[in-house]
């Protein structure tokens, strides 16, 4: 990467052997090879520190995570974390312990979170290891993948008129 350009990542959280766990993930993969190189695409299980370790190091993230909040299964939602903490009820039920809410306080604390940090948060149904992903969240992944390969087509845009 050269040095003028700012460090982009891809971040799915989860556990696929989880059920609806895995969605942060299957995003991922549903992006692989379709997102410029330069954009370094990871998948995580979801430990604070792992998290808070890639945050560090970017200038702009996007993270994608299950989640519970009583909503219909399948249904996205979009945060911008930078100026408000992401709402800990809908990661109530995480199955990664201490995971993306407290990672992203964590290096909002320590002054490491990204300029540009977004978490796409799909809602779950079946969270019992061995569980088939359900239909609804198979059918939210294209849908939230195209939402980030626009958000990162639109980053890559106001990159590009900064330099």
């Amino acid at each position: 990467m050269p040095a003028n350009r700012r460090r982009q990542i891809l971040i799915g959280v989860g556990n696929p052997d989880r059920g609806d766990d895995g969605a942060g993930r299957m995003v991922v993969q549903a992006l692989a090879g379709d997102l410029p190189e330069d954009i370094e695409v990871l998948q995580l299980s979801g430990e604070a520190t792992d998290i808070v370790g890639q945050l560090q190091r970017a200038d702009a993230a996007i993270l994608i995570d299950a989640c519970s909040s009583g909503a219909a299964a399948g249904t996205a939602q979009r945060f911008d974390v930078v100026d408000e903490p992401l709402p800990r009820e809908l990661f109530a039920v995480s199955t990664h312990g201490v995971g993306v809410a407290d990672a992203i306080e964590l290096a909002r604390a320590l002054g490491d979170l990204p300029a540009v940090c977004l978490v796409y948060a799909i809602e779950g149904k079946r969270f019992d290891t061995g569980e088939p992903v359900s239909a609804p969240v198979a059918a939210a992944v294209p849908e939230v993948a195209a939402q980030v390969r626009i958000e990162f087509q639109q980053l890559t845009a106001r990159e590009r008129c900064d330099a």
